[in-house]
């Protein structure tokens, strides 16, 4: 009997940069390489700086969101009382329609 060679060929994945390798017969995957995990920082100081930036980021946003919390009872009572205010300006009795112009 003799041995067929199987045939595959290595393939970079355009998306993730891993490699794969696929039997050229039936198209199939047979491995999979990932590709190698790039730093997201130079050094630790970098990283930990980074941190700190997000953390303060994070601190702002609380204090916004709690300051617009306790501004929330005025900015509903003055939206209240504007709507109040034009619909006693609005006229009284049935309100007009194109159809009714006609």
């Amino acid at each position: 009997m003799a041995k067929t060679k199987e045939v595959t060929f290595e393939v970079a994945c355009p998306d993730c940069g891993a490699m794969l390798k696929i039997d050229a017969a039936t198209g199939v995957v047979v491995s999979h390489t990932s590709a190698p995990r790039k730093k997201m920082f130079e050094d630790l100081a970098t990283a930990a700086q980074h941190m700190r930036e997000q953390d303060d980021r994070k601190e702002s946003i609380f204090r916004q969101s709690v300051e617009a919390e306790k501004n929330k009872a005025d900015l509903l009572e003055k939206k209240f009382a504007e709507a109040m205010r034009k619909a006693k300006d609005a006229p009284e009795g049935k309100p007009l329609r194109d159809f009714d112009l006609d």
